[in-house]
């Protein structure tokens, strides 16, 4: 029974990481960009988010929004797989075998920021691909004779340029990142599922399927808004270390974050 459970958290994360690729991908282009050429005095500015887009669309086509995508794919998919297992799987063993629906912080806190720890691994090389792959697009500042071809390409270059820590440049900033917002994240999901159950199952109870279905689209908004509220600074830190095109500048998230205008 518990190898079945564990097999359909993999299942479910995975799924789940795919479909934030498919849906969520443009969005991350346009962050990535806003958050490399907004913060340094010589990068292209963009006014907000919409001018970004149409800067892409009109430069790039829709084909720019989804750079860095096959990596992303890759990335995204196994490291949402682990995430949703190891948490349920941790939490279960934290539980003491007892299965109470009542959130406990003590459980959820210390599985979602180990959760968060162990994918950041995962994350690092596969973002820091996607980031420049991202950065590099038409618009940019980086000279064609320069460009990455593909995401292997860009691995493959930035382990001959940098060495194989190269790869995971910002590691510890995503490993920051990923232990944080996954605890925020999970604490908020279990709250807000266990409310509005209580709320809301007794006087639906003749549509399960439908409540379930909306209940978890709330709550996982509710919990990726909180996710990125807390950790999105970390977030800026990560591309701005891992797209430096000198592999001496600082490493230090909080220093990075100092010096940004």
């Amino acid at each position: 029974m518990g190898e079945t459970f564990a097999y359909k958290e993999y299942l479910a994360g995975l799924l789940a990481g795919v479909a934030t690729v498919i849906t969520g991908h443009p969005f991350d282009t346009v962050k990535v960009k806003l958050q490399k050429h907004n913060t340094e005095a010589h990068g292209i500015k963009y006014k907000n988010g919409l001018h970004c887009t149409a800067r892409i669309l009109q430069t790039e086509g829709v084909k720019g929004l989804y750079r860095g995508a096959t990596s992303s794919f890759v990335g995204v998919a196994f490291e949402s797989s682990l995430l949703f297992g190891i948490y349920s799987q941790t939490k279960q063993s934290l539980q003491g075998g007892g299965q109470s629906d009542v959130p406990r912080p003590e459980v959820i806190i210390p599985s979602a920021a180990y959760g968060g720890a162990i994918i950041s691994f995962v994350l690092c090389p596969t973002e820091l691909v996607k980031c420049r792959l991202q950065i590099q697009g038409t618009d940019s500042l980086v000279p064609k004779s320069s460009r990455y071809s593909s995401p292997l390409d860009c691995a493959l270059q930035t382990v001959k340029n940098e060495g194989v820590t190269g790869i995971f440049r910002g590691g510890s900033t995503t490993l920051l990142r990923e232990s944080i917002g996954n605890a925020v994240f999970f604490s908020v999901y279990e709250y807000v599922r266990y409310y509005m159950h209580l709320r809301l199952k007794p006087t639906l109870s003749d549509h399960s399927n439908l409540t379930d279905m909306g209940i978890g689209i709330v709550t996982g908004g509710l919990s990726g808004v909180a996710f990125w509220s807390a950790v999105l600074p970390l977030d800026v830190a990560k591309t701005i270390i891992q797209t430096a095109p000198d592999k001496s500048s600082t490493r230090n998230p909080f220093a990075v974050l100092n010096s940004v205008r």
